[in-house]
């Protein structure tokens, strides 16, 4: 039985870095990690209103439970949780049932908001409509991400919050890296980084609130141990939606990582070092941000991208 440095029993053993971790040195190296990842980043200013977009899940509650712990400390900066109900029979209600546990577990106030509220319908109905009219032309998957990225925008800024911190990890990242690689989409992958700030479209860009992605260099296993050795209750559950492109490169990467240990910190590290580069390349070709007709938000053409798969 492998043994960390300390003496002790190892919960894990980092292939990519040869080494093992006990609890307590694992658990440590995790929110160091994620508090190297914002400092580095500058993720953090004083005043801030930070929202955490929270799922119930595993990754969501680990950015604000950490990001609570350090946070709490201080007066400058302020932290809320905001979670929308995607209307996914069998996942919506118990995740956001959890969120709300969270929530109330670290004294944090939480605002809910819908897809029914927001759209007229929620997911379930919304892909029985596609299915009907054999539509098509985008995944299940896309419809909830595009929708969920625009209430989260719109809530946010109305509640004044100055960062939107998401839980997308490691995996996460790579699997963005690739897909947009794959599909050829620079502009895309200009947006794409630690602080995601519209820096390429300054005109209207007050209407996009920050994104900021505390834990994008922590792989999605050592999230899980991190909320399994925490005693966190968090909702376990995978959304039902097929997941088009990402399931296929989510597969692929583990297939790669399995056989090559720390193949996904070298796609992100290796993009980071380029992201420059794509930003100047794109910037001024594409995407000027517009106000959608229908709605007011911001998107890149006359109709906003929301608008056109969900109001169309």
């Amino acid at each position: 039985m492998k043994k960390c440095r300390c003496g002790k029993r190892a919960v894990i053993f980092r292939k990519h870095e040869g080494r093992a971790l006990c609890k307590y040195h694992f658990m440590e190296s995790i929110e160091q990690k994620m508090k190297k990842t914002i400092g580095k980043n500058k993720m953090i200013k004083p005043g801030d209103k930070i929202a955490v977009a929270l799922t119930g899940g595993k990754d969501s509650a680990v950015v604000l439970y950490i990001l609570n712990k350090i946070i709490k400390p201080r007066r400058d900066i302020e932290l809320f949780a905001i979670t929308v109900d995607e209307g996914i029979g069998g996942y919506s209600k118990p995740a956001l049932k959890k969120s709300a546990a969270l929530s109330k577990k670290f004294g944090i106030r939480q605002h809910v908001f819908s897809f029914k509220k927001d759209f007229g319908t929620g997911m379930d109905t919304k892909v029985r409509t596609i299915k009907k009219h054999k539509s098509g032309l985008k995944e299940p998957y896309t419809y909830c991400a595009v929708g969920r990225r625009y209430i989260l925008n719109k809530e946010a800024r109305k509640l004044r919050a100055t960062k939107i911190a998401t839980g997308h990890n490691l995996d996460d990242e790579a699997q963005g890296v690739l897909m947009n690689y794959i599909r050829g989409d620079m502009f895309r992958a200009a947006r794409m980084g630690p602080v995601t700030d519209w820096s390429l479209t300054k005109k209207k860009g007050s209407l996009f609130v920050p994104r900021i992605r505390p834990i994008r260099e922590i792989p999605g296993n050592e999230v899980s141990l991190y909320i399994r050795l925490k005693g966190l209750d968090v909702f376990k559950g995978e959304r039902p939606l097929p997941g088009g492109i990402r399931e296929g490169v989510e597969k692929f990467l583990n297939r790669l990582e399995k056989k090559y240990a720390g193949i996904e910190f070298s796609i992100l590290h290796t993009f980071d070092k380029i992201l420059p580069s794509i930003r100047k390349g794109v910037k001024g070709t594409e995407g000027e941000i517009r106000i959608c007709k229908k709605c007011g938000e911001p998107g890149s053409g006359e109709i906003c991208e929301a608008c056109e798969l969900w109001r169309s």
